[in-house]
C-alpha cells in the first residue's frame, strides 16, 4: 500500500509541475521595469497560448519601428470581454508593459492597454487602472 501511494504521488506531482512550469514571463522580461510605448497597430494576432499585439511607434528621429507586446490567453481575454475583433489595424494605441530583456527585438510583456479615441482600455488583474 504504501509503495502504491508514493507513486501515485510521484505521478500527481510530474502533472502539477509542468502545468506551474509553462515559463516565466520574467527570463524573457524585466517585470520590475514599466515603459510605454505609443503607436498604431498593425496586427493584432489572438491566439493561443498568449495574445500579441503589434505596432509601429515613432522613434527619436522621427522614423517608425515596429514593436510587439505578449498579452494574455484567449480565454483570459475573452473573460475580461475581449475579442479578435476588439482592435482593429489602424488603431492608436498607448501601451504600458515590462520592456523584453533584448532591447533591439522592441518587445513588451503588455500589462495596460488604452485606445484613446474612445476610452476603451484593459489592465491585468496586478495592475491598478
Amino acid at each position: 500500500m504504501r509503495r502504491h501511494c508514493s507513486i501515485l504521488l510521484l505521478v500527481v506531482a510530474s502533472l502539477i509541475v509542468p502545468l506551474e512550469a509553462h515559463h516565466s514571463f520574467a527570463a524573457d522580461y524585466f517585470e520590475d521595469q514599466r515603459v510605454s510605448v505609443e503607436g498604431d497597430l498593425v496586427e493584432f494576432d489572438y491566439r493561443a497560448p498568449h495574445s500579441w499585439v503589434h505596432l509601429m511607434v515613432k522613434d527619436e528621429r522621427g522614423g517608425v519601428e515596429k514593436y510587439s507586446a505578449e498579452w494574455a490567453s484567449p480565454t483570459r481575454l475573452s473573460q475580461r470581454g475581449v475579442t479578435a475583433d476588439s482592435l482593429k489595424p489602424g488603431d492608436h494605441l498607448v501601451i504600458n508593459g515590462s520592456p523584453g530583456r533584448k532591447p533591439a527585438e522592441r518587445r513588451l510583456h503588455l500589462k495596460t492597454i488604452t485606445r484613446p479615441a474612445d476610452g476603451w482600455s484593459w489592465s491585468g488583474p496586478n495592475t491598478a487602472r
